[in-house]
């Protein structure tokens, strides 16, 4: 382990200004994406898509890094491999290295992320293939007994295995605990189940010896489930936010890159505004997949005709525009000065 790489790394990706943008949509994930506008999926559509967004003029003064999937790491933009070329425009690329959320034996309703198999032989391949970071993501659910504190432990466990062999190859692990929005729970039982959960994962990493310097933590926000009769106001969501993550989260840690986690563009980008205005000791930073892109997709897509379903050459840039007005809201958002 290189703590100085580590950390000058962390520190880039957390940089004033900027996030990560995360494009490391798995193939069932791009699909369920392309389903809305009536594209299929494929290596080269996919590629199409994701070019659009990476070749954005100016995209590296809102973007530190983009997180890849396995497919995309391994393919090229303009002569260059993927990573060359986003490091050409001064972006880290990383790497999603999970394998996906399953059900955990005897536990029906919760999962756990599994992936750790054979993970210290990827994470050489990625490193040689240009990955500078990577992201692992556990899914924690919120309903009636749950969640479980087994559930809870198993997926903090592997989280911090995840991040110690990451950073075994110098790359910097980003930590993805998500407490879902699915449900009706209000944000009381989203912070108390946050912060339960946050906990956990910290006393894991401190466990596994992690470099809390060298590694992101990638949280949702206190939020109110998506079928809950009321919504909590941006302000609140803040509040509460900041209040459990100064409960649980070291100062170590040098940034905190919140996921939109299903929240619209305008939502994700309001309430990461709403915690900047309040603060921490960390970087308050993003890691949006959906709410980066949701709008770029939707412009980009439109055809030249039912059968070949590939976006039209002249929408790329009105696509690209959408993607770049987008990063600088969001930008904007994660650099308000507390108050």
């Amino acid at each position: 382990m290189n703590q100085t790489i580590l950390i000058d790394t962390a520190k880039k990706l957390v940089a004033p200004g900027k996030g990560i943008l995360a494009a490391d949509e798995s193939s069932k994930t791009i699909q369920k994406r392309f389903d809305k506008i009536g594209l299929t999926s494929t290596p080269e559509t996919n590629l199409a898509y994701r070019s659009m967004l990476f070749t954005t003029s100016g995209i590296e003064q809102y973007i530190s890094g983009v997180i890849l999937y396995e497919e995309t790491i391994r393919q090229s933009i303009e002569g260059k491999s993927v990573p060359q070329y986003l490091e050409s425009k001064g972006i880290l690329p990383g790497i999603k290295v999970d394998k996906g959320a399953w059900r955990l034996p005897n536990f029906e309703r919760e999962k756990v992320t599994e992936g750790l198999d054979e993970l210290r032989d990827r994470l050489t391949e990625y490193k040689n293939l240009g990955a500078k970071f990577a992201k692992w993501r556990a899914v924690i659910a919120i309903g009636e007994g749950i969640p479980t504190e087994a559930a809870i432990l198993a997926n903090a466990h592997a989280l911090a295995r995840y991040a110690a062999l990451c950073q075994e190859q110098d790359i910097v692990p980003i930590v993805e605990p998500e407490v879902l929005m699915d449900g009706g729970h209000d944000p009381a039982r989203c912070q108390e189940v946050t912060e339960q959960t946050l906990k956990i994962v910290f006393e894991q990493l401190k466990l596994y010896k992690v470099l809390l310097e060298g590694m992101l933590l990638k949280p949702n926000m206190v939020i109110s489930g998506k079928e809950a009769a009321t919504q909590a106001l941006a302000e609140e969501i803040a509040q509460a936010t900041v209040e459990t993550f100064k409960k649980v989260v070291p100062f170590e840690v040098p940034g905190i890159v919140f996921l939109s986690g299903g929240q619209t563009p305008d939502q994700a980008t309001e309430n990461l505004a709403a915690i900047n205005k309040i603060g921490g000791p960390w970087q308050l930073s993003y890691s949006y997949g959906r709410a980066l892109q949701e709008e770029a997709l939707n412009t980009w897509a439109c055809f030249t005709d039912s059968a070949r379903r590939v976006g039209k050459e002249e929408n790329i840039k009105t696509a690209q525009q959408a993607f770049l007005d987008r990063a600088q809201k969001v930008s904007a958002a994660r650099s308000i000065n507390p108050s």
